[in-house]
């Protein structure tokens, strides 16, 4: 491989680590102002017609900008928190079983041991919350976790709920800013799930 092939590879991996990291810091706590700063700066790469994630991105980008953090904060526990329950959850053993803490789970906690991943003991969230899996995913590829490694993680944790996840997530009632994050999460994902096709 030559050297520009290996800066393009990296570069790659950069964008993709972080793009997970993104919808980590997004789906874990209501947004303060720098991270929506951060989003508010993205930029879709190149300049012809902008394909569904560029598009989704840009729409984010635009969505952050202005944004009142304390009706931020309202939308985000209406979604997430609510009294009891917020109108969306984010766990995938609820998505794949109807019930938390079933055995999806478990069996996430047996994969994430295996990968050398473990609880932080501060850590009130299930492992199986949508902004664990992302941070999980993030560092995988950071770490050079392999792709076949990606590939297996991807479809047995990820690929069968998260899907669900961002659309019911962009339909809530309360959702106005998410809605953009929803967006971008769902041709973010649809774009992952070609790109780890193609290298099986």
């Amino acid at each position: 491989m030559s050297s520009a092939d290996n800066q393009t590879l990296e570069a790659e991996q950069r964008y993709r680590a972080s793009a997970y990291a993104l919808l980590a810091a997004l789906l874990r706590a209501a947004p303060e102002q720098a991270l929506l700063d951060h989003v508010s700066a993205l930029l879709p790469g190149g300049d012809d017609e902008l394909d569904e994630l560029g598009d989704a991105m840009a729409q984010l980008a635009a969505a952050a900008k202005g944004r009142d953090l304390a009706q931020l904060e309202q939308e985000y526990n209406d979604l997430f928190i609510g009294v009891g329950k917020g109108e969306v959850v984010p766990y995938g053993s609820w998505h794949l079983t109807g019930f938390l803490m079933e055995q999806p789970l478990s069996d996430l906690r047996d994969d994430l041991r295996a990968l050398g991943f473990e609880r932080s003991e501060d850590t009130n969230e299930p492992e199986d919350h949508a902004a664990a899996i992302f941070e999980v995913f993030s560092v995988m590829i950071s770490d050079f976790y392999s792709l076949s490694q990606q590939q297996v993680f991807f479809k047995t944790h990820m690929q069968s709920w998260l899907g669900t996840f961002f659309s019911d997530l962009g339909s809530a009632r309360s959702a106005d800013f998410y809605q953009h994050v929803a967006r971008f999460g769902v041709a973010f994902l649809k774009l992952e799930s070609a790109y780890l096709s193609m290298h099986s």
